[in-house]
């Protein structure tokens, strides 16, 4: 992969050890060092790129026709008209029913624990007036609203992602979407219960049965049967991202992920078998997936990498989990774990664990994170199913200035403003003057007018 130093460097099948690098913050070259780490290729495949943007034009130009005739090239997926590849509610609350009971527990938890989270994000209108003289009777204010429609890509066929449905769909519907609509790909008619099953869960209203670059035009720009959505959020490969990009302007989207991460800054309190399957579990992702320690302590450091190299044999995707460590992973020494604490900042990872004696200690001290993982037993996974908070988190250092997806991202603020007759002689004096000095004549006059008003 371009950028992506030491990949395919390494034969999976010999784990007799695993190959990380080291790194120290001690050595002079080590912001660059770092730098060289966190680099990502975002450079899109212009073979992509190309397709991607004749499907839009073949889908926003010929509607259902040209998302029926891509899902029969693409998924092996016949039908005559594109209301056939809407799946009916029964169908889903079907899936419901089918699951095994400690299936359908574990989901009705996480989403209880989801809901509940998110409820506390939402926002109300709010209004004030202004009480001191010559402003007297003007009130000013914010009304939010939800969208009207939103759209919800997920990953079909073989892969199973009902907790992306959960994350996705849950703050919407708890934001107040009038109307949510998944798409999600059934390669050859194969329908994933479990997705099925967190849709009517979550209360998606429409299921239709597409996917691809297809399925985000088909929502994006509307056909015959779907109809146009406000916003499109959830995950996909890269076609999918492609299309998300190139919609955004059109409609909205919640981001263009990269590779996931995890950060974990660890003391000597942490227990290295822990830290170790935390690096795997999020190496496991895929081959550029991102697992990095920043740790202080040099011995146990070598603690964590015996347990990698005693671990990784047991993992089934073990081949992933050690392409992805060699590519991009890595085990830093730091000074202290207040320099650790500056080096997150500067990485501003997706997923950042606390794995430390005293987490609290260090949490104001950390500024960039999408989430943050306090303490020896709050593991990343957990976040990831049923702790509450979104999974959906700002990668590729977006940690910056993005925050994880939640019900805001649903509801939209409009400004309200009444200005009283006594305040628009103050207020329309000051407007006027500013126009003027725009040069935006018609300003001035349309405040003037109603300074003459008494």
């Amino acid at each position: 992969m371009s950028g992506m130093s030491g990949m395919n460097t390494m034969d999976t099948d010999d784990l007799s050890s695993v190959q990380v690098r080291r790194l120290d913050s001690r050595a002079d070259d080590f912001a660059r060092q770092l730098d060289q780490l966190l680099a990502f290729e975002t450079a899109t495949d212009d073979n992509i790129e190309r397709s991607v943007a004749e499907i839009l034009k073949q889908v926003r130009s010929q509607g259902d026709a040209a998302v029926l005739d891509y899902t029969r090239r693409f998924d092996q997926l016949e039908a005559a008209h594109l209301s056939a590849l809407e799946l009916p509610a029964a169908e889903c609350a079907a899936a419901w029913q089918s699951l095994p009971d400690a299936q359908r527990e574990a989901l009705a938890i996480a989403a209880g624990r989801i809901r509940s989270f998110h409820e506390k994000q939402k926002a109300d209108s709010w209004e004030y007036e202004d009480t001191a003289p010559p402003f007297t009777g003007t009130r000013l204010g914010q009304k939010v609203t939800a969208l009207d429609r939103v759209g919800l890509y997920v990953p079909g066929g073989k892969a199973s992602y009902p907790s992306s449905v959960l994350m996705n769909a849950l703050p919407a519907k708890v934001a107040g979407v009038g109307e949510l609509i998944m798409v999600t790909p059934t390669p050859g008619g194969q329908k994933n219960p479990l997705v099925l099953a967190a849709a009517h869960l979550a209360g998606v209203d429409r299921v239709f049965t597409i996917g691809g670059a297809q399925a985000v035009a088909a929502l994006a720009y509307g056909t015959q049967t779907i109809p146009q959505v406000d916003k499109i959020v959830g995950p996909g490969n890269a076609y999918v991202a492609a299309a998300k990009r190139r919609v955004f302007g059109v409609v909205g989207i919640d981001m263009v992920a990269g590779p996931s991460e995890v950060l974990i800054i660890a003391d000597t309190s942490a227990n290295p078998d822990w830290v170790a399957m935390d690096l795997f579990a999020q190496a496991e992702h895929d081959e550029l997936a991102q697992s990095i320690l920043l740790c202080p302590d040099a011995a146990f450091i070598e603690q964590v990498a015996a347990s990698m190299a005693k671990l990784l044999p047991q993992m089934p995707r073990r081949a992933v989990i050690a392409a992805s460590l060699a590519g991009r992973g890595a085990l830093i020494q730091t000074r202290s774990l207040d320099e650790a604490c500056q080096i997150a900042n500067h990485i501003a990872p997706e997923h950042l664990e606390l794995a430390v004696a005293d987490p609290r200690a260090l949490v104001d001290h950390i500024r960039h994170a999408g989430a943050i993982f306090l303490g020896h037993y709050s593991s990343e996974s957990i976040g990831d199913y049923c702790a509450g908070p979104n999974h959906v988190l700002p990668t590729s250092r977006s940690a910056r200035f993005s925050s994880p997806l939640g019900v805001y991202d649903f509801q939209k603020r409009s400004s309200l403003i009444e200005v009283s007759a006594s305040a628009a002689q103050q207020l329309g004096s000051v407007a006027s003057r500013l126009a003027h000095g725009e040069a935006l004549t018609a300003h001035a006059r349309s405040a003037e007018l109603r300074m003459a008003k008494t």
